[in-house]
């Protein structure tokens, strides 16, 4: 999963540790620089996620960082903190890095293990589409949480506004209808940019499929509206000969999605996967000789 990241990581990491060190770090002074070991515990159940992040905190710090457990796997808390990975470096740089890589493990874990949930209520249901996130995704922070996603073993779905076309409601708004958007849109994508097209009722997605579109998604349909919409438009467009991607969105969160799977719904997207998720607890103690 880690060769997935860009090179950006360390320009990132460093821009967080000069925001956290902008003068002086006095309590740096305080410790000195003495070699000691820190290590960091896992203080709550959750998916570990966001290793390669922290270890770049403490790369950049001049320090070592051992793993006693992969990425991915379960913090097996049981009411007794465990020891996830031992860091050894100058007591100062240790300090330095302590609550940059918590926060990045805390909240990538956090959203790792809602990913985990999802993906188990898929298998256990027998849900072979994608269960996905959204661009839902907090200012400077997007790389870590899809990450989190992929971790816990679900879609990204689109990572930027370069990644794929999708139109919504403002886009067929502005330009006056749902033809008119898609076929702009395709201009400028070309036949390798895939287009999305974000739909109220089946008529609007049938419009979306006959103007091009690759995607269709029925957003804030009810579950029994959904599979009926999805199911429809699956027949029709397969008789056509048309194989068309059917995406399901808007307000479905872990206690509901069960409601929402079906063999014609192909992408089932969560906003919740990044907003409201809470956050795996981990913390970092300099050990005493």
């Amino acid at each position: 999963m880690e060769n997935l990241l860009c090179s950006s990581i360390s320009s990132t990491i460093s821009g967080w540790l000069a925001e956290d060190i902008p003068s002086f770090d006095y309590g740096g002074y305080v410790v000195g620089s003495v070699e000691k070991i820190g290590h960091i515990y896992g203080k709550a159940r959750g998916i570990l996620a966001g290793v390669p992040f922290a270890n770049e905190v403490f790369k950049q710090l001049g320090c070592k960082i051992e793993w006693f457990m992969e990425e991915g796997n379960e913090v097996d808390y049981n009411g007794t903190r465990i020891v996830v990975a031992k860091v050894t470096g100058p007591s100062n740089k240790i300090l330095q890095g302590e609550r940059l890589a918590l926060n990045i493990l805390a909240r990538c874990s956090g959203i790792a293990t809602r990913a985990r949930k999802l993906k188990n209520l898929a298998e256990k249901n027998n849900y072979n589409g994608y269960i996905a996130g959204t661009r839902k995704t907090t200012p400077g922070f997007r790389l870590i949480e899809k990450y989190g996603m992929l971790v816990g073993g679900i879609d990204g779905h689109r990572m930027d506004l370069s990644s794929m076309i999708m139109l919504k409601d403002n886009h067929v708004w502005s330009t006056g209808s749902i033809t008119n958007a898609v076929k702009s849109a395709r201009k400028v994508g070309g036949f390798s940019v895939k287009i999305e097209v974000e739909c109220q009722s089946v008529e609007e997605a049938n419009e979306a499929i006959t103007a091009g579109a690759d995607i269709v998604m029925l957003d804030n349909f009810g579950p029994s509206a959904l599979k009926e919409g999805a199911c429809t438009i699956k027949q029709e467009w397969s008789q056509k000969g048309r194989q068309i991607l059917v995406e399901a969105s808007g307000g479905i969160t872990e206690d509901t999605i069960q409601d929402f799977f079906s063999p014609d719904i192909d992408i089932i997207s969560l906003g919740s996967v990044t907003q409201g998720v809470p956050f795996i607890d981990f913390s970092l103690k300099i050990q005493k000789e």
